[in-house]
């Protein structure tokens, strides 16, 4: 399937580490073969983060489009949508919670509901640390049922030099997971 078809969901929860999703969707957006659309879901907290973390308001720009946490009138909600991609960038621990319990009292949880469901990309990048045992059989539980675990541990062999560098090492990886086309530094191939 082209890049430029794929439509993909991204959820902001309530954890630290919002610059992790700001330079998620600037770079989704700079991708040689973007994707044709980005839904973006923020838990109330996440808003709030974001505003502490950033210093300005969130504001979704085309290819985005925002949907409210709070209604399940979204198209992602359904198994009948074509989004094949969700990514949950910073995924808080009660999100992850209640999406490994099949709680989806909310388009996040629902839509992540309708991925696992359908066999659909699910990638959840956690943002906590450390974890105690009830965070790793959640983590644990949602790998089994097809998510992939993508903890938001920055690598330094490529040497970054700057915060934004460092978070872009975790943002490749989620890219690169999501299966699309991404020119980044790669172990032992940039020499």
């Amino acid at each position: 399937m082209p890049s430029r078809t794929r439509k993909i969901v991204l959820a902001i929860t309530g954890a630290s580490g919002s610059i992790y999703a700001k330079l998620l969707l600037e770079k989704l957006r700079t991708l040689k073969n973007p994707p044709e659309e980005i839904a973006i879901i923020l838990s109330d907290t996440a808003r709030e983060i974001w505003l502490s973390e950033t210093g300005s308001e969130f504001i979704a720009s085309y290819p985005a489009k925002e949907y409210s946490n709070k209604s399940f009138y979204a198209p992602f909600a359904s198994g009948s949508s074509s989004f094949d991609t969700m990514i949950i960038c910073p995924a808080s621990m009660g999100s992850t919670g209640r999406i490994a319990n099949g709680s989806s009292d909310d388009l996040t949880t629902r839509a992540a509901d309708v991925m696992l469901k359908e066999k659909r990309r699910l990638i959840i990048v956690p943002r906590e640390t450390p974890y105690n045992l009830i965070h790793i059989e959640n983590l644990r539980t949602l790998t089994l049922a097809g998510a992939v675990i993508c903890p938001a541990s920055p690598s330094f062999y490529s040497k970054p030099s700057t915060i934004e560098e460092l978070v872009l090492t975790v943002v490749n990886r989620i890219i690169d997971l999501a299966g699309f086309e991404n020119d980044t530094y790669r172990w032992m191939e940039n020499a």
